[in-house]
């Protein structure tokens, strides 16, 4: 999942990974970060908004999934805030990479 919000424009795309201990022990969450903090780090900057805070949340399947299934869900998330993001200024945004739907805050 991946959530995000804007907050002054600076021009800096900001980065928060989460993974809680639903996820399992410290070696398979810390997996899970690792991960998500590679992927972020190769979609981020071309398909980030500047000015926009990211929280990558990991899931269950995060520690186990084939990369470029992540990489694609990642990616399609940040696609989907995009569009959310350059409309009109609303309340921050919710794209559930997992089920491919956008929420409203």
């Amino acid at each position: 999942m991946v959530e995000a919000r804007r907050r002054e424009p600076s021009g800096l795309i900001g980065l928060g990974i989460t993974a809680t201990k639903k996820i399992g022990g410290a070696v398979i969450r810390n997996r899970a970060r690792r991960r998500l903090r590679e992927a972020a780090r190769k979609l981020l900057p071309e398909l980030g908004v500047a000015g926009v805070d990211y929280v990558l949340v990991a899931r269950q399947q995060t520690p186990s999934a084939p990369w470029p299934a992540l990489l694609d869900d990642l990616g399609s998330a940040l696609i989907r805030l995009r569009a959310d993001l350059e409309a009109p200024k609303g309340p921050a945004k919710r794209a559930k990479a997992s089920t491919k739907s956008t929420e409203s805050d």
